[in-house]
Parts: structure tokens; C-alpha cells; sequence
């Protein structure tokens, strides 16, 4: 983590989500400048979710989110690039698409790309959408993100907001950033099969979860359409 912050962008306001760990993360953090945001439960996304609850806390909170790995696989660097496409108008969700440098596929292991590949080709059929990936690093307009009622709380994260910005016509692009080893920590998921396979089985209840919301969504949308009765008019 110490790394990844120190090349995040300066004029970048940088806040480290800090759900249960056992070593020194919060004082490593706040002593290169991050706000420190704790969250008692476990799971990515109960971790973003307090960042997300903070931020909204502020007197004036930020026009753009980025989510960013703290284990130096993504390059901080990036960060512009993926705001980009955001600051000039043009979309409102934009994913960083792993790309490994020199044909290197970095942290994403043969098991873990076939799931990748597998929940992506769901996403296809079900919802008609189409990603390359599924990355966590990611640059978000803030007012949209919030539109987006998340709620996932562990592995789900990043494929619910997929699912929720195409449903509710966000603009979304795809942009290539370099991928590679981690530099820092050990995976909990993609480095062991066990834990792979209940990610797997996360990923398909959130495409059976999103898919039934959706489908309830419709259904209430019809009931509420106003039915106008048709008159002939005789003289």
C-alpha cells in the first residue's frame, strides 16, 4: 500500500477503507496524507461502501470516485486517464481494462480469467450488455454512483455496478491500464482455488439477484403505465 499512495496524483484526495486488518494500514496510511475510513465488517464491498458513506458526509463532495487496489497490481499513474473520459462530459462509468505489460497477465490466473470470461458471457445474455473485464479499478461520476442504490457488501461489488450503470443507461467506457504482479500482500481469492470457487458462486447469485430486481423493476414499471379507454364519437 505505502507505494500505491505515494503515486497516486498529489492533488488527489485519497481516502484507504480500512475493514479489519491486523497490521499497521491505518497509521502507514494516514502518515502519507489518506484519510483512513474504518468499517468493522469484512468485505470489498462493505469497504467501499464506507468510503462512498463518508464522502457523501462532506460539505462538498467529489465530482469523481476512483476505486483502486491498495496491492500495486494497477498503476496509480493511470488515475488520469481513467477521469478523463468523465471531466470532459463524454461518460459517467469508465473500467480499466487489464491489459498485462509485455503479454504479462499479472495477478489474473488461468481459473481466475476462465471465471472472468464465464460471468462476462452471463452478463451477455441476461442484461445485453457487453465488458471486456471486470476490474476493480475503476473511475466513477460520484451523483451517478449514488443513483446506483449499491448494496453488495463482499465479492459482488464491481459486477453489480457493471450490471446497474448498463440498466440504468449509464455511459460507459472502457479504457486500457496496465496490469501486473502485485507488488504488495497476498491475494485472498485468486490464490486460492477454495476461495475462487465462493467468489464464483457469489458472482452467479448477483446475476440471479440483479436479473430478478430487474425483472421486478418491469413488472412494477407496467402496473403503473396509465390505461386510456378509446371513445367513439357519434352525432
Amino acid at each position: 500500500m505505502p507505494g500505491v499512495l505515494r503515486r497516486v496524483p498529489a492533488n488527489t484526495l485519497r481516502i484507504v477503507a480500512d475493514n479489519g486488518s491486523t497490521d499497521a494500514t491505518p497509521a502507514v496510511a494516514e502518515s502519507l496524507g489518506a484519510v483512513v475510513v474504518h468499517e468493522p465488517e469484512r468485505g470489498y464491498g462493505a469497504a467501499c461502501l464506507a468510503g462512498i458513506r463518508y464522502l457523501a458526509g462532506q460539505a462538498v463532495p467529489p465530482t469523481v470516485l476512483v476505486f483502486l487496489d491498495a496491492d500495486g497490481s494497477e498503476n496509480p499513474e493511470d488515475i488520469p486517464k481513467l477521469v478523463e473520459p468523465i471531466v470532459a462530459g463524454s461518460a459517467d462509468l469508465v473500467l480499466g481494462v487489464r491489459r498485462g505489460a509485455g503479454g504479462d497477465v499479472g495477478t489474473i490466473l488461468p481459473h481466475a480469467r476462465f471465471g472472468n470470461r464465464l460471468v462476462l458471457a452471463l452478463v451477455r445474455i441476461l442484461f445485453r450488455q457487453r465488458y471486456q473485464d471486470l476490474p476493480p479499478f475503476r473511475a466513477i461520476r460520484f451523483d451517478s454512483l449514488q443513483d446506483l442504490g449499491m448494496d453488495d457488501r463482499n465479492w459482488g461489488w464491481t459486477l453489480q455496478m457493471q450490471i446497474r450503470a448498463g440498466l440504468r443507461g449509464l455511459r460507459v467506457t472502457e479504457v486500457s491500464v496496465e496490469h501486473r504482479r502485485r507488488s504488495e500482500g497476498v491475494s485472498k481469492i485468486s490464490g486460492s482455488l477454495p476461495a475462487s470457487f465462493r467468489v464464483g458462486l457469489k458472482m452467479f447469485y448477483t446475476l440471479a439477484r440483479e436479473r430478478w430486481r430487474a425483472a421486478r423493476t418491469r413488472r412494477g414499471t407496467a402496473a403503473q403505465r396509465p390505461v386510456v379507454a378509446g371513445s367513439d364519437a357519434h352525432e
